[in-house]
């Protein structure tokens, strides 16, 4: 027997079907053991997946998986769903490069249904695959497991308006912990405290429901009476909710840990065939002492000791701190400057500012569309809006930049942090298209310091200084090493070196590799550092038009990149010289460390030293 004697014997969903409940007990105990252990190794998501243990089990054993659709919103809860679908022996490799990913993922298993790793996603792809099953009339189901921190997304009340009353074998199990990335905010999470503070909701329908079972001749057609009448008489009994207007028979709240509990309520709501929603609690970090104290520290963790607790949290020295203090003293002078954050006050470096400027703080949950526009609105009243947002969940927002802030000239900035690679998240976090596609836009500047002192001079430059959207991106973590000297930060390029025939061309967190690449050159090139890297600055192509090669090394997408634009601009104005560009394929990145991928991709120092070399 090994350490964990029951969890090993665990393959499929099929094995503990077979199961009683006091063998089950064991198992969480067991698959609690092993996630605290095999994160503390390869970090991840562990408070919350500590606490769906008993509902993963739970949804594996009512539900007849991989047929019955089960979609994961985000995959930050879906471990134990991934341990117990045949990947255990490759746990280890998780978030690893090569090894499985920390979001469900259909290449690796029939068990993942849905490729997700952004929120609110779920209800829209699981109503999808209720709608394929009664088309195709197999009797199946299909069930979506959505977090209260990605029902903040608009997304998901899109999906939920849609699907309510559309007679299909749609479940939605609501898994309510309090947990995002930042504290829930809005009027659905006050929503959710309310009912969560009325437990006899379900015992009283429960027993009504019992009752009328039992009177003869008129007790079932009552029953079949009261779930569809909008009386009073409703109300009154059933106490109905926001989710059973929308057309879903409600269930809950119920206990998240007990599992007869949750195995007796998912059967209830598969045999309704009809769309049900199942209100579930939870807590997170459960079964881990330090996790259950601060979840917030253990929602994505780097390696962690088990016995101390003590996580690798996001380091004080970055760009993110960076950003939030720079900002917070500029609000402390002015009124008019407001903070915007999707449920990222802590990721992106504001809670100094939501401590400090309380009333120009909005926190408007996972809605990054409601956020620009927000933003929009405000720059229309006359306010200096700051969106902070993850590159990555920046994607979201693009008509609204384009519609609604663009069109408008409305001044509005973009805090465009995670710019760039950020490596463990893999395909779905990699901050490798807002160049591209913001750059797309008429009219918006994109701004890349590549230090801190730049990150500080430009953010002031974009609050004061320019219209219109201006973006301003930086990638995770600390400023380079190496630098060379700074000067003002302010303008748009810089020029460093001297070369009669050469240039080279970066920005951002890549030019400190080029930098540092040139000065091991016996001959080095002209570098040149941009500050502004769209739209182009007119200076730059005056200059670069005299060099007969150039070379632009960028940590992002080819297509739409800063190079493929530098390069059309200057043969437009007839430069007939070689270019070399060094970019990220069209491709999806895979996870991996970010040192390590740039060292595949050719732009770390020693690859560009290379590069530069061989002409």
């Amino acid at each position: 027997m090994g350490k964990y004697p029951i969890l090993e014997t665990v393959h499929s969903p099929a094995d503990i079907r077979k199961m009683d409940y006091q063998t089950l007990e064991k198992l969480c105990g067991e698959i609690r053991e092993f996630l605290v252990e095999t994160v503390s190794r390869t970090g991840g998501h562990l408070a919350s997946n500590l606490g769906t243990v008993e509902l993963t089990l739970a949804i594996h054993r009512v539900f007849h998986t991989p047929e019955d659709t089960v979609v994961w919103d985000v995959g930050h809860q879906s471990y134990t769903h991934k341990i117990i679908t045949g990947r255990r022996e490759q746990f280890s490799t998780l978030r690893q490069p090569g090894g499985i990913s920390g979001f469900p993922k259909p290449g690796e298993s029939v068990y993942d249904t849905f490729t997700v790793g952004h929120s609110s996603t779920s209800i829209s792809s699981a109503y999808a695959a209720a709608c394929a099953n009664k088309m195709q009339g197999n009797g199946l189901c299909s069930v979506a497991v959505i977090g209260d921190g990605a029902f903040t997304g608009g997304m998901a009340y899109e999906a939920l308006n849609n699907a309510g009353r559309s007679k299909t074998n749609l479940i939605i199990i609501l898994n309510h912990n309090a947990m995002s990335i930042s504290r829930n905010v809005g009027a659905f999470a006050r929503y959710l405290a309310v009912i969560r503070s009325k437990p006899s909701y379900l015992r009283l329908k429960e027993r009504t429901e019992k009752v009328l079972d039992h009177l003869p001749v008129i007790g079932p057609h009552m029953k079949e009476t009261l779930r569809s009448s909008k009386s009073l008489l409703k109300f009154l009994l059933y106490h109905a909710t926001f989710f059973e207007e929308l057309g879903f028979a409600y269930f809950g709240p119920v206990d998240g840990h007990d599992l007869p509990a949750l195995e007796q309520t998912l059967r209830r709501a598969r045999e309704l065939h009809s769309p049900a929603f199942i209100h579930v609690e939870t807590t997170k970090g459960k079964g881990y002492e330090f996790a259950e104290k601060d979840p917030m520290a253990y929602h994505g963790v780097g390696g962690f000791d088990i016995e101390t607790g003590n996580p690798d949290r996001p380091a004080m020295d970055s760009f993110s701190t960076v950003f939030g203090e720079k900002l917070s003293q500029l609000a402390d002078q002015d009124d008019k400057i407001c903070a915007i954050t999707a449920a990222m006050k802590e990721g992106t470096g504001l809670s100094g500012f939501a401590s400090a400027h309380k009333n120009r703080f909005f926190d408007v949950g996972i809605a990054e569309q409601h956020a620009v526009t927000f933003a929009a609105g405000l720059a229309s009243k006359g306010f200096r809006p700051v969106f902070a947002v993850y590159s990555t969940f920046l994607q979201r927002a693009y008509d609204q930049i384009l519609h609604d802030a663009a069109i408008g000239r409305l001044h509005v900035v973009l805090a465009v942090d995670r710019a760039g690679l950020v490596g463990d998240d893999g395909e779905t976090h990699q901050g490798i298209y807002d160049v591209a596609f913001l750059s797309s836009i008429p009219g918006v500047q994109i701004f890349a310091p590549a230090s801190y002192q730049e990150l500080e001079t430009l953010l002031e430059r974009a609050v004061y200084r320019e219209t219109g959207v201006i973006a301003v991106r930086y990638p995770r973590g600390s400023q380079p090493e190496g630098l060379p000297e700074p000067d003002s930060g302010d303008g748009d390029y810089r020029r460093l070196g001297e070369s009669g025939k050469r240039a080279a061309v970066s920005y951002g967190r890549t030019f400190a590799s080029l930098w540092k690449a040139s000065r091991e050159l016996e001959q080095p090139p002209a570098v040149y550092q941009l500050r502004k890297i769209y739209p182009l600055p007119e200076g730059l192509l005056e200059e670069l038009i005299e060099f007969q090669e150039i070379f632009f090394f960028e940590e992002a997408e080819a297509v739409g990149s800063i190079s493929e634009h530098l390069e059309a601009a200057l043969c437009a104005r007839g430069w007939k010289g070689r270019f070399e560009a060094a970019t990220l394929p069209s491709a999806f990145i895979p996870q991996g460390r970010v040192p390590d991928l740039l060292a595949e991709y050719g732009l770390d120092q020693e690859s560009i030293r290379r590069r530069l070399q061989e002409e």
